[in-house]
């Protein structure tokens, strides 16, 4: 028989039994719809942590101070890394396309009978482009503010309703720390994440939070931006060796900083996520095992009421092998077919948990491909053995069959 006339034969058979043919099918439409589903919802999660992580900024490094140690047990941070430090690492390490020390301490914050406390950030003009902060309303402040130590500062979102509401803010007086600052700007919304809400704080001239409002020379974080991602490793042993110079550690002896690179956090969380995709789709796959099985059964079923039309079609002149090249594509239709269908569903279970769950899905050719191939592997697997019984069968023994 020719191929395309063996699939032909292959559907009569299938669909001369429809309702045990369908129940056949659902494990095996269950399990790819799953699968499919799944790893839609994984690949939205995956490009969400990454829209999370770069709204703080591309390609950056954040080096902080270590703590101080007590014997063997921290007891602090330590007052190791200055503007004098991010200087150095501005003017001896190559490959790098912006860099700010920031000074960042929770501080209480005033206007008229309004009062709170949030989180005073005393930055560089160049930290809001580092880290994608946009001006909503007038101006951020520049480097002249910052060699004068003015006392002006820039609300985020959350801080400005917090003293504002929504009245204006830009050009009134508040009180930080007791002292008197004019707001001049109005961040843009970043949104919260879940760790942080980057809106809840207010940004001063970092010399006017040192010397003005907390009294301090060292400053709490570098944060580096660097021209590229594959500049990143070489830009970080760098700053490593340029600081244990600078504050005299030898190596081999623990650092007094540590040195934070995004991307490592980024693909941290991508790895979390995929961990909790693939144990989602595993539990996914056991229904397309269950569907497997019933493929097997029913297959065998269908050997043991067909065994008549076997031994007549050996006595006619089938070989073995065209007996169970027969049944072996009976399984793969029922199975390819359950695959088909279940991919369609999957996709249509990826748009409503979108549309109605509000979660991101993307659904990509290679999960459609994974839960094609799935079921392929089922029908080719769990009908080897109703086939090759099928073939094995003695033609005599099979015409006495009542």
């Amino acid at each position: 028989m020719l191929f395309w006339q063996v699939i032909r034969v292959a559907f009569r058979g299938i669909l001369a039994n429809k309702l045990r043919t369908s129940l056949t099918m659902l494990g095996i439409i269950i399990g790819v719809g799953a699968i499919i589903a799944m790893l839609s919802l994984g690949e939205g999660a995956k490009k969400q942590v990454v829209e999370s992580i770069s709204r703080f900024g591309t390609n950056l490094l954040r080096v902080r101070p270590g703590a101080a140690k007590l014997g063997h047990i921290r007891s602090g941070a330590v007052e190791t890394l200055t503007i004098d430090d991010a200087e150095a690492i501005k003017r001896y390490v190559p490959g790098i396309k912006s860099l700010s020390p920031s000074v960042s301490s929770m501080g209480q914050i005033k206007y008229a009978n309004k009062n709170g406390t949030t989180l005073v950030s005393g930055i560089t003009p160049e930290f809001i482009e580092m880290n994608n902060f946009p001006v909503a309303q007038g101006s951020f402040f520049d480097e002249s503010d910052v060699k004068l130590m003015k006392r002006v500062a820039a609300l985020g979102t959350t801080a400005k309703e917090q003293l504002f509401g929504d009245a204006p803010a830009v050009g009134e007086k508040i009180k930080i720390e007791g002292q008197t600052f004019t707001v001049i700007a109005v961040m843009g919304s970043k949104g919260q994440t879940t760790w942080y809400d980057p809106d809840d704080q207010i940004f001063v001239p970092i010399t006017t939070s040192q010397k003005r409002l907390f009294n301090q020379d060292f400053v709490s974080d570098i944060h580096v931006q660097v021209n590229s991602v594959e500049e990143i490793p070489d830009v970080k042993a760098s700053i490593e060796k340029l600081l244990r110079a600078r504050h005299h550690i030898k190596n081999g002896f623990e650092a007094d900083f540590s040195i934070r690179d995004f991307s490592e956090i980024i693909n941290t969380m991508q790895k979390t996520t995929q961990t909790f995709t693939i144990l989602l789709s595993g539990i996914a796959a056991v229904s397309l095992l269950v569907g497997g099985i019933g493929v097997m059964n029913i297959m065998l079923v269908s050997v043991t009421e067909r065994t008549r039309e076997i031994g007549i079609r050996i006595a006619v002149g089938a070989r073995r092998k065209d007996i169970m090249r027969q049944f072996l594509i009976e399984a793969l239709v029922i199975s390819v077919t359950g695959g088909i269908i279940g991919i369609a569903i999957g996709v249509m279970m990826a748009y409503l948990l979108s549309y109605f769950g509000e979660w991101e899905t993307i659904i990509t050719l290679y999960s459609i491909s994974l839960g094609f191939f799935f079921s392929l592997l089922v029908g080719l697997i769990f009908g080897i053995y109703p086939a090759r019984k099928a073939s094995l069968m003695n033609p005599i023994e099979a015409l006495r069959y009542e």
